[in-house]
């Protein structure tokens, strides 16, 4: 998706690399305890670590990827990336929502809690395509980009400096998500010259 935008990326898990990167994506598809066991077993945790939090280098978190970026999650014992005050959680529907299927999958919209720069071009209700049984509970509210509704409002994306997460999947979700992520590298773009 990304080279059909015209942005040249790399798919690597190489530590020389992840340190010359200018931007980078998790992204994310199992459960966290294998995510956050790939990111040990590759010795990727103080590097990502540095490169996000000390170099401040522009980050962004799709889906397993934004959750990994949590404190914790119900679907396991791991100990998260914590660069986000949230935990994960498993979505817990009432008796009058028990119709709704889990995982949450297919096409919904967003509700912009904050700062546009992400959306910008795309059309006032954005559509993403979504695949997750979990979904993100931030302590600090401030972190929530938007929220989405299935069943209840939950946090669909976050947004902390150079920290960036979707729940949903940009590169499943056509021309949203072709935007979306043309969107994130050119409000980074002051970031990584800085």
């Amino acid at each position: 998706m990304l080279k059909k935008v015209g942005i040249n990326a790399t798919i690597s898990s190489d530590h020389e690399i992840i340190k010359k990167a200018h931007r980078l994506i998790l992204p994310g598809v199992g459960s966290f305890d294998a995510g956050m066991e790939g990111l040990r077993s590759r010795e990727l945790l103080v590097l990502l670590e540095n490169r996000v939090l000390h170099d401040c280098v522009p980050i962004l978190g799709i889906c397993l990827g934004m959750q990994l970026m949590t404190k914790r999650s119900d679907e396991g014992m791991s100990e998260g990336l914590s660069w986000i005050d949230a935990e994960t959680v498993k979505f817990d529907f009432d008796d009058s929502q028990k119709r709704l299927k889990i995982p949450h999958m297919g096409w919904n919209t967003l509700r912009i809690c904050k700062d546009r720069k992400l959306f910008s071009g795309i059309e006032e209700e954005p559509r993403f395509y979504f695949v997750h049984s979990y979904h993100v509970v931030c302590r600090d509210k401030s972190d929530i980009l938007t929220q989405t509704s299935y069943g209840y409002e939950f946090v669909s994306a976050v947004s902390k400096y150079n920290i960036t997460g979707v729940q949903f999947h940009p590169e499943k979700s056509h021309k949203y998500g072709m935007n979306l992520l043309k969107n994130w590298v050119d409000s980074t773009s002051q970031l990584v010259s800085s």
